[in-house]
Order: C-alpha cells, then sequence, then structure tokens
C-alpha cells in the first residue's frame, strides 16, 4: 500500500465566463469536513449576491472520502465535473468551489457541465501539486548518553521531529512515513529504546 499521495499546497483561484455568467472557482487544501463547511461559509459571506455554491472534494488515502454537490444546478452538470478535475489529477486532501453569478441566459446541461469543469480545472492550474506521505507519529524516551545514537537513527530514516526534552531521561516525539514505520520501531528496539505511544 503506497503511503504517498498528491495534494496543492495553498489556495488558488480560475474564471470562465459564458454567455453572462461567471463562474469563479476556488481550490483549497483541506483535511476535514469542518474545513470544507468553513470555506463554503466564508465564500457565501463574500460572494452573498451569486446564485449558486457548486463544490467538490476528496479527502483521504488511500481510501478516499469524496462528495460533489449541484447546490440547484442540474443533477450531476456542476458537482459530478468538479469532482472529475479533483480525480482526474489523481489528487486528494482538496475542495473546489465555483461560485456561480448568473448571466441571464440558460446555458444548458452540456453548457454548464462544461462551464463547472472548466473553471475547475482553470484553478488546479493556478495551483501547485505536492507529493505528501502518509505519517505515523512516535513518542519514545532514552538516556541523554544515547543521544547520538537517537540522532543518527533520526537521520538515516529523515524524521520529522515535533517535539524533545534533553534531561536525564530524555523524550522525543516524532513523525516518520507510514512505510518505513514498522523498521523506525526495529531500530528503537535495537538500541532498546522506551516506546511511549505510536499511532
Amino acid at each position: 500500500m503506497s503511503d504517498q499521495f498528491l495534494t496543492i499546497v495553498k489556495p488558488s483561484e480560475g474564471l470562465y465566463k459564458e454567455k453572462g455568467s461567471k463562474f469563479i472557482a476556488y481550490a483549497y487544501p483541506v483535511h476535514d469536513e469542518d474545513e470544507v463547511k468553513d470555506y463554503l461559509e466564508f465564500l457565501k459571506k463574500e460572494h452573498h449576491n451569486a446564485r449558486h455554491y457548486c463544490y467538490a472534494f476528496s479527502i483521504g488515502h488511500p481510501q478516499a472520502y469524496y462528495r460533489a454537490n449541484d447546490d440547484g444546478e442540474p443533477n450531476h452538470s456542476a458537482g459530478d465535473p468538479i469532482l472529475r478535475q479533483i480525480q482526474s489529477q489523481q489528487l486528494t486532501n482538496v475542495l473546489i468551489v465555483v461560485v456561480r453569478y448568473f448571466g441571464g441566459t440558460k446555458l444548458g446541461v452540456s453548457g454548464l457541465v462544461n462551464a463547472y469543469k472548466t473553471a475547475a480545472a482553470e484553478a488546479l492550474r493556478n495551483t501547485i501539486s505536492v507529493e505528501k506521505y502518509l505519517k505515523e507519529i512516535v513518542l519514545f524516551s532514552y538516556n541523554y548518553d544515547q543521544t547520538n545514537e537517537v540522532m543518527k537513527l533520526i537521520s538515516d530514516f529523515e524524521v520529522e521531529i515535533i517535539s524533545q526534552e534533553f534531561q536525564a531521561d530524555c523524550q522525543m516525539e516524532v513523525k516518520i512515513r507510514k512505510s518505513k514505520h514498522q523498521s523506525f520501531i526495529e531500530g528503537l528496539h535495537q538500541l532498546n529504546l522506551r516506546i511511549i505511544t505510536t499511532s
């Protein structure tokens, strides 16, 4: 199972215009549905005169949880095209909201599909996607005189240090790639270190 996934690093925008209607797309990095709700509330306040706030998101890896919402547009004409843009780039932990200002002329279902798809694609074109990794947290303790051995292990496994305490009985909390987790734990055992928690 891969611990590697693609996501975006910062918010971005895209714009598509058709027959007077404006479709403004916003892409955000997100980690849970609370963030999704916060961004939706924010955009509804920012664009309180808009007609629709259609969106899609994908969260999690390797099993992504996703949702698409047409917000009053014809079924599958808005949320699904947005979601397909996220999935076509194999992204996760991403929300795209497309805010529509109605221009007075109906576009038909195929016109809407194209508009929402194009706006979402534009927002993704204007951001940067990066590879990230699923990580596990490990908290362990060691004697101060083992510091050099511990730091060598940290370096060998490219571990991210979250916090550390240097006392007679030292503690360190770290993040490690999921694929390296078991080997790292074995390395700690070989040094006879005490693992307090791991997740």
